[in-house]
């Protein structure tokens, strides 16, 4: 199987069932932005390849998952409506990310005001991950009347929070430095 195809030198690429769409199409969009993320992922678990802290094997495997989540979700964007979907999300997948959150928000201290993007190599890789998250969602939020599935705007909001949770989660593990905003600048 060669990588190249041709089949996108004219600005059209395929959705899953074969349809036809420009490349700048919003469904395109949601998708690519969802490897985006995806890939943002990866490189802040790159970060993490020499690092340890008791839990990391934990961290890693549900990060992983979460990852596989993430090209499934998506698969469902790159599925018109009406069409049959090979995988699909569904609410535990959303309550698994809140577990998640829940579980490691207990070891952190309490947010007293905003914090930048700061840290560990890996903590600012989730947050980067964490605003192309958000992206992912303002773009599926925009197709929300194409989508066969109303949980994939969900999914990835929670997703954002995790993002989030995950940075921090690294830092406070790592001994990153969460840098406070500061009011007067």
């Amino acid at each position: 199987m060669r990588i190249y195809t041709r089949s996108g030198d004219k600005g059209t690429t395929s959705l899953i069932y074969g349809d036809r769409v420009p490349k700048n199409d919003l469904r395109v969009e949601a998708y690519g932005t969802c490897d985006e993320v995806n890939s943002m992922i990866g490189l802040a678990m790159s970060h993490l390849k020499r690092e340890d802290w008791e839990g990391r094997e934990e961290f890693v495997t549900f990060m992983t998952k979460v990852q596989t989540i993430l090209f499934h979700v998506g698969a469902e964007l790159a599925t018109p409506k009406g069409k049959d979907v090979m995988w699909q999300l569904k609410e535990a997948h959303i309550k698994e990310l809140e577990a998640n959150i829940d579980e490691w928000d207990k070891v952190l201290a309490p947010l007293k005001n905003f914090i930048l993007p700061s840290g560990h190599e890996a903590s600012a890789a989730f947050h980067a991950a964490r605003t192309v998250a958000r992206r992912a969602e303002r773009t599926a939020v925009a197709l929300e009347e194409e989508l066969s599935n109303p949980l994939v705007v969900s999914y990835l909001n929670r997703l954002s929070d995790l993002l989030f949770v995950a940075a921090r989660y690294v830092n406070h593990h790592l001994g990153g430095e969460e840098i406070p905003l500061q009011a007067d600048v």
